[in-house]
């Protein structure tokens, strides 16, 4: 990345596909960036960048690398793809920023351990400049949502006293769809993933509750 696309990147400030960072202190913390991303559209962090937008580098980038890249390596399950670069700040290379680049992932979803002695760890998700934790309803659309395969399902009374709700009320999380269909949990959480897998419903993850609500309908 050159200098000039550095400050017009930085210039748009963070948002769902851009995080600023100081340092790589804390990397255990800066996975969970770097899984969101992957579990959501990708996006682009910068070590080296306060969040406030000013750019006062880092003074030895190669120990930021090191430090970030045994971290993915180690604690990314499964393994994330990225590329970073080095984006001097003067000519004497005294200052630079670490540019890393996340795709989203085909292999979706992706967690962050604790440690590199667990077994699993948490998924998070990218809302607007966040990464949040990811439910076990926004994890399931994540990992069914890769599968090509036809979403087939039939519209019964629940389903229409679902769309109802939505068409009075606007949004719904989980729990409220549990207390007016008398659904158990689990019942009620299949039938909001399969309508999110099949573009009737668009899910909103929160670190409270997502929140459902009709999807857009696309005009062709």
């Amino acid at each position: 990345m050159e200098l000039k696309e550095l400050y017009r990147l930085v210039r748009k400030g963070e948002g769902e596909t851009l995080e600023f960072k100081r340092k790589a202190a804390h990397p255990e913390k800066i996975v969970r960036e770097v899984v969101a991303f992957a579990n959501t559209k990708g996006g682009d962090l910068l070590i080296g960048v306060d969040d406030n937008g000013t750019i006062p580098g880092v003074k030895y980038a190669e120990e930021e690398i090191f430090v970030l890249n045994k971290a993915i390596f180690t604690l990314c399950k499964p393994k994330v793809k990225f590329q970073y670069d080095i984006i001097p700040l003067d000519e004497e290379q005294s200052r630079s920023v670490v540019h890393y680049q996340i795709a989203e992932s085909k292999k979706k979803p992706h967690y962050a351990l604790p440690d590199t002695t667990a077994e699993w760890g948490k998924a998070y998700v990218r809302v607007l400049d966040k990464s949040i934790q990811a439910s076990k309803e926004v994890r399931s659309i994540i990992k069914l949502s890769n599968r090509k395969s036809a979403k087939v399902f039939s519209i019964e009374d629940k389903e229409r006293l679902l769309l109802k709700y939505l068409d009075e009320h606007k949004n719904i999380t989980l729990s409220q769809f549990q207390k007016i269909s008398n659904l158990n949990k689990y019942k009620a959480s299949r039938i909001l993933i399969t309508l999110v897998l099949s573009n009737i419903l668009f899910v909103r993850p929160s670190d409270k509750e997502d929140v459902f609500s009709l999807a857009p309908i696309v005009n062709f």
